[in-house]
């Protein structure tokens, strides 16, 4: 690992620990990732990033010095930080040789299916399991006989207040790579100016989920990704009172 990339890995990680305080973090069923075998976790995507599983990176890291190995969006390599990033976090940009790699390293896989679609929603859509159709994680997940582990995290869509549908505008004005063109207003102005409100933000990681499908089966897909996304939500519902009495 290059200098630039170690000193990106030790600003990620620093930041994120931060903000594991900031949030005042919590996880609940982490017994779940760490008994597993290598596996897909599959989360909700809060606004407009996914804070609680950057975080959840961070713990991971501080505590045996192994984190889940995320997909980043192939867009953030334009950006020359990122760049030193995706090296220093091993960050994953498609379906190619690094992510073999990391299946026969034991390493366990994150993604967010509903992307920046779920993540750059308005106030007026939270907390709702939105990926659409996309079938995307679960072919991987079948290609290399991985688990998936559902994962959601209460807090995390009222760190901003959504003013667009940033993915939306995103299409309708042509954004390179497709982007999101979001607006997000913090305690400090718009994102992402403005640090996140300090909301308390609690994960929970549901028990492995097997995927019992060939990669070009599409109706046993979509049976499956019916499986995950209520399998999802029930962590949003049934984990927001939980973690509004800890708050």
């Amino acid at each position: 690992m290059g200098m630039r990339a170690s000193a990106a890995r030790r600003a990620w990680l620093g930041y994120w620990n931060l903000m594991r305080r900031y949030h005042r973090y919590r996880v609940v069923g982490l017994d779940n990732l760490l008994g597993c075998r290598p596996a897909l976790v599959v989360g909700y995507h809060g606004r407009p990033i996914a804070h609680d599983l950057c975080m959840l990176q961070a713990e991971l890291a501080a505590g045996n010095g192994r984190f889940p190995r995320a997909i980043m969006h192939r867009a953030a390599t334009s950006i020359p930080v990122f760049r030193h990033l995706v090296e220093g976090m091993a960050f994953l940009l498609d379906d190619g040789p690094a992510m073999a790699a990391a299946v026969a390293n034991g390493d366990h896989i994150i993604v967010t299916p509903g992307g920046t679609r779920e993540g750059c929603r308005s106030r007026r859509h939270r907390y709702r399991v939105d990926w659409g159709q996309r079938l995307g994680y679960l072919r991987l997940a079948a290609r290399y006989r991985l688990p998936i582990v559902p994962t959601a995290a209460h807090g995390v869509d009222d760190t901003y207040i959504g003013l667009n549908d940033g993915y939306a505008w995103g299409k309708r004005l042509g954004a390179p790579a497709g982007l999101p063109v979001w607006l997000g207003m913090g305690p400090a102005g718009l994102w992402p100016i403005s640090p996140p409100f300090p909301v308390a933000i609690t994960t929970f990681i549901g028990p492995p989920m097997a995927v019992d499908a060939a990669p070009d089966d599409r109706d046993a897909l979509m049976a499956a990704h019916g499986r995950v996304t209520a399998a999802v939500q029930r962590l949003l519902d049934e984990g927001a009172p939980a973690a509004e009495e800890w708050a």
